[in-house]
């Protein structure tokens, strides 16, 4: 009868079956803690019986708190496994809009209660980590793909960063299927390859919200890239210096002075390497993350002879193929003449 009921008792019903009970186990209960409260909860068991199966399965200290909804018919068996495994994180939606910053992505999934900001920012920037994802950067900067996630609340900035990072590598991929003869132009030129497409992607997300725009804006910084006329290769962008005043750990003098506006200070500021006034080329690396129209624009810009452009305060930009138009453009929409 004693070796009937051993090897019988862990599947058999603890109750009548069809009605939930609802069981919560605080964090730090112990297995005897456990046992009370699976009484106090309804679910009548021979508790001597339940603490030898779990101390024999070696379950009895695996137990995880949480509120658990069970039916009263589970047996020893299904309940172990199921406070073992522990209530399943809630799925949280977010939103990570395109153009944002490593640092702007962090605090969203702070807000959103995924993941600590601190412990986010720290491992987009750990080195290590970001080799043994593959990541062709020094930081995760440009490589978290901007869309709607569902992550659990509580998970790891390693399998975030994983999860984004892998969605941009599955865009990026078709991009540069879909225009092989650019891509193949681009490394024979310029010597580009993914990181740098990346980075004058994340710069034409960041001067325009337009989408008509962005091939457009490429091209203007291709040109200025490989015109033999103009020689001083400057991309001359606002959005790289803010970027350099804000998001690296390491700022310049003039960065430190920076208070939500571009002065003089900080055009001449060469100890800003993301200073593209005063560095010819591209940054050191992206500025944003860009989305996928903002890479395809790079993988196919438009065609035109465009050098310069100016906001037109509208949302949109004039431009200009050569520094006279250039100026009169100025004149008109930024100084009021």
């Amino acid at each position: 009868w004693a070796y009937h009921y051993i090897t019988e008792y862990p599947d058999q019903p603890m109750g009548s079956g069809g009605k939930p009970v609802k069981l919560v186990i605080p964090r730090g209960a112990n297995f005897r803690q456990v046992l009370r409260r699976l009484d106090q909860a309804g679910l009548k068991t021979n508790q001597t019986a339940l603490k030898l199966f779990a101390h024999y399965k070696g379950l009895a200290g695996k137990v995880r708190a949480g509120t658990y909804t069970l039916d009263s018919s589970t047996t020893p068996r299904k309940l172990l496994d199921t406070l073992v495994l522990g209530v399943p994180a809630p799925l949280v939606s977010v939103l990570i809009p395109e153009g944002k910053n490593m640092v702007e992505v962090a605090e969203i999934l702070h807000k959103a209660k995924i993941a600590n900001r601190d412990k986010m920012l720290e491992a987009m920037r750990n080195v290590h980590l970001l080799r043994r994802l593959g990541v062709p950067g020094r930081t995760m900067e440009g490589f978290l793909f901007p869309d709607t996630y569902r992550l659990k609340a509580g998970t790891s900035p390693q399998e975030i960063m994983r999860v984004l990072y892998k969605r941009h590598k599955r865009v990026y991929y078709r991009i540069r299927k879909k225009y092989p003869k650019q891509l193949r132009w681009w490394r024979k030129r310029l010597g580009w390859g993914h990181f740098e497409i990346v980075t004058l992607a994340s710069i034409v997300e960041k001067e325009t919200g337009q989408s008509f725009e962005r091939p457009r804006i490429a091209n203007v910084f291709l040109n200025r890239l490989v015109f033999p006329r103009f020689r001083s290769r400057l991309l001359q962008t606002d959005p790289t210096i803010v970027y350099g005043c804000v998001v690296p750990e390491e700022k310049s003098a003039a960065c430190r002075k920076f208070k939500d506006r571009i002065r003089r200070i900080h055009l001449n500021g060469k100890a800003n390497p993301y200073n593209t006034y005063a560095h010819s080329g591209l940054p050191p690396g992206p500025i944003a993350n860009p989305g996928k129209a903002a890479m395809e624009a790079v993988m196919a810009p438009e065609k035109g002879r465009y050098l310069y452009f100016v906001s037109k305060n509208d949302g949109t930009h004039y431009f200009s193929k050569s520094v006279r138009e250039h100026e009169r453009a100025v004149d008109k929409y930024q100084r009021g003449k």
